[in-house]
């Protein structure tokens, strides 16, 4: 019986530091201080963006795809960024985040679907954002915890890699591009 509750406590504590140290979510902001270009969020996301993406669901089955229409607007250290989903089943959503910069490169954003205030650090060619989103009513109405990091690339597209957990457990993951839009 201890040998069981010893090979047990072993693997959860394995399962914790692969979380913490080997994952996703161990990333610092700080690892990409140094690389290039640098990602100015009242630069990068300013004007018309489109998005492409997909969501996984908690197997890492695809649950869906979408394109989103974006719009940037920045006075100063404020700005908007309204998004327009559209997925492939035909359904749609809307948000609009206020975005709010602060002198160290950080910033906070909110937005009516997030619950308290969203925490975004920009470092380098980085940007990671952290907040807890309340899902709509008819997809259960679930408040999740998300990381969002994007990756600005050379070309000035945008990587977009997020995870979403509920009670610490990934419950869905999201990969997108994102990429100014043509006009």
């Amino acid at each position: 019986m201890k040998l069981l509750f010893l090979i047990s406590l072993v693997a959860l504590l394995g399962l914790l530091a692969q979380r913490l140290f080997f994952s996703f979510a161990a990333q610092d902001p700080q690892t990409y201080a140094t690389t290039e270009p640098v990602f100015d969020v009242r630069r990068v996301l300013n004007g018309p963006i489109v998005s492409e993406g997909v969501i996984f669901g908690p197997s890492g089955v695809m649950a869906s795809r979408f394109v989103a229409r974006m719009e940037g607007q920045w006075q100063g250290d404020s700005g908007t960024l309204s998004e327009d989903f559209t997925y492939a089943d035909g359904t749609s959503q809307q948000r609009l985040w206020t975005l709010k910069m602060e002198k160290d490169g950080n910033f906070t954003a909110t937005a009516p679907d997030i619950v308290g205030l969203a925490q975004g650090r920009q470092r380098g060619a980085t940007v990671q954002l952290s907040y807890r989103i309340k899902l709509p009513d008819d997809a259960g109405g679930h408040v999740l915890d998300v990381t969002d990091w994007l990756y600005l690339m050379p070309n000035g597209a945008i990587m977009n890699k997020s995870e979403m957990r509920k009670f610490g457990v990934k419950v869905a993951e999201l990969i997108a591009t994102m990429r100014p839009a043509v006009q």
